[in-house]
C-alpha cells in the first residue's frame, strides 16, 4: 500500500501566508503607508490629522522626528519628548544648573526650589531668623510678621499682650474686637458684661445678648406692647 506523505510545517506556513494575502488584500496597503512616516516614528492608527508619533527620545519638528538632546543632570520626561532636570537642579537655557541653598533652608517637594526652615523667612535670597515675642510662636506664613500669639494673647505692635476677659465672658479666637464675648444672657457694655434686662412678655433672641418680644407682642422702646387685634363683628 502506498504511504501518504504528510506536508511539513514550512509548507503549511507558506500556504497560509498566500491564502491570507489573497483573502485580505488591504494588508499590503497598510504596510505601504509606513513609507509616509519619518524615521524614528510609529503609526497611531488615526484616521485624521497626523497618523504617527515619534519614538521615545525624539520629538516632532515639522514632518520629522528629531532626537531629544538630554544635558547632564537631566532625564526624559514621562512622554519621552522633553527633558527635565534632576532634583537639586533647575533648567537654565539648555542645561541644568545646581540650586544653591542658603543656610537654614531645604529643597522643596518638587526639588527645583528651596524653602526656609520653620522659624526663618526669605529675605534677599537668604533665610533670616524670625524674632518671636514672648507668648508667641513662629508660623510658616509668607506674609505678616511670621509669628502669632498664643491663645489668650493678641498681637499689639511687636508684642503679645494678654487678653483680659471680664466676668461672665469667654475667650474667642478672633483677630478683631476685644478678643472675648459675653456669655448668653449678658451684653457687652464698655469693657464688661452686664445682664440683659428683659421686660415682660419677652425672651432672649438667637444671639443670647439681646431680647425680643413674644408672639402677639411688638417692641416699643424698652417694653413689649400687645398687637392690636380687630374687634369681633357685631
Amino acid at each position: 500500500m502506498r504511504k501518504i506523505r504528510q506536508p511539513d510545517v514550512s509548507t503549511i506556513s507558506v500556504t497560509l501566508a498566500w491564502i491570507l494575502a489573497c483573502a485580505i488584500p488591504h494588508v499590503g496597503g497598510a504596510q505601504g503607508a509606513t513609507a509616509d512616516m519619518p524615521a524614528h516614528s510609529y503609526s497611531t492608527g488615526a484616521r485624521y490629522g497626523r497618523t504617527w508619533e515619534c519614538d521615545r527620545g525624539y520629538r516632532v519638528v515639522g514632518d520629522s522626528c528629531v532626537v531629544v538632546e538630554v544635558p547632564r543632570y537631566a532625564y526624559l520626561n514621562a512622554f519621552g519628548d522633553e527633558w527635565k532636570c534632576e532634583r537639586g537642579y533647575r533648567k537654565v537655557a539648555e542645561r541644568c544648573q545646581p540650586i544653591e541653598t542658603p543656610a537654614n533652608s531645604y529643597l522643596g517637594f518638587v526639588g527645583d526650589a528651596w524653602t526656609c526652615d520653620r522659624g526663618y523667612r526669605e529675605v534677599e535670597q537668604t533665610c533670616v531668623a524670625i524674632t518671636v515675642p514672648a507668648n508667641g510662636y513662629a508660623t510658616n506664613a509668607a506674609y505678616g510678621p511670621g509669628w502669632s500669639c498664643d491663645r489668650g494673647y493678641r498681637a499689639i505692635g511687636d508684642s503679645c499682650v494678654i487678653v483680659t476677659v471680664p466676668a461672665n465672658g469667654y475667650l474667642v479666637d478672633s483677630s478683631y474686637g476685644p478678643g472675648w464675648e459675653c456669655d448668653r444672657g449678658y451684653r457687652e457694655v464698655s469693657a464688661g458684661c452686664v445682664a440683659v434686662q428683659m421686660p415682660a412678655n419677652s425672651h432672649l433672641d438667637y444671639s443670647g445678648n439681646d431680647w425680643e418680644c413674644d408672639r402677639q407682642y411688638r417692641r416699643q422702646r424698652d417694653r413689649c406692647e400687645p398687637l392690636m387685634t380687630p374687634a369681633p363683628p357685631q
